[in-house]
């Protein structure tokens, strides 16, 4: 398949423990133009990770001395690896693991089994999410740190403080706090906020959103409860207040 994605082969990193899964996604994805590598842990996924960037990681949940949401987590909390997308693998259903992966840097989730043609759709929309991001920062001549209250963001630094106490936010909470606000005073919907940070592609829904402001509050405002700036306007979406 020739499109712009294959302009440059992607190397995709899969993590996981059971040798059937890895056979079908190495076959299918290097059968679509990706190059592979798979282990079989959570500590070779972090070592080899950060010594062998990769455009994209498959991890599965359960894997063997380290679970893969601990794997997630340490991954965004690297500069290495921070932006790297990640696609979760589960047989689990649970609700709880699908909301703990995505408020961890988690990009989207399947639970097994899942369809091969599906996961190499969301990996694509995934990296052509990734690539219009990466132009849009090419595009943007100057990063200025954003200051509303006692909250400072720096794009440059990729650092979040509140009353000069730093906070340790996910990619995805990062660059869900900057879009708010850049546009403070004014409603982001939940649809709005879902395309321009994960892209309706990505097989996620607007309750991806909600979880992601109910963590910012939780990191940002001193009465989540009661949120001074993070606002919700009921049945639209958000708004950054501009005090």
């Amino acid at each position: 398949m020739n499109n712009d994605l294959d302009r440059k082969q992607r190397f995709i990193l899969i993590v996981e423990d059971e040798e059937d899964i890895v056979r079908l996604l190495t076959f299918h994805l290097e059968k679509e133009g990706f190059r592979t590598y798979s282990v079989g842990s959570g500590p070779a996924a972090l070592d080899y990770a950060l010594q062998n960037i990769p455009d994209l990681i498959i991890l599965d949940i359960m894997l063997p001395e380290m679970d893969g949401l601990e794997v997630c987590r340490r991954l965004r909390s690297s500069p290495l690896t921070a932006v790297v997308p990640i696609l979760i693998l589960s047989a689990r259903r649970e609700e709880l693991d699908k909301v703990l992966g995505l408020e961890l840097g988690a990009d989207d989730y399947m639970v097994k089994p899942f369809s091969i043609r599906e996961l190499v759709a969301r990996v694509r929309a995934m990296l052509r999410r990734l690539d219009q991001n990466r132009m849009s920062e090419e595009v943007t001549p100057e990063l200025k740190p954003i200051r509303i209250g006692p909250i400072v963001l720096n794009p440059e630094r990729y650092e979040v403080t509140v009353k000069n106490e730093q906070q340790a936010l996910t990619h995805k909470e990062f660059i869900l706090l900057q879009l708010l606000m850049a546009n403070a005073g004014k409603v982001l919907t939940r649809e709005t906020l879902l395309d321009k940070i994960w892209g309706y592609e990505t097989g996620v829904d607007t309750r991806t959103v909600d979880v992601h402001i109910r963590s910012l509050r939780r990191k940002l405002e001193e009465d989540p409860s009661r949120p001074c700036y993070i606002e919700t306007v009921r049945g639209v979406g958000y708004r950054f207040a501009d005090r």
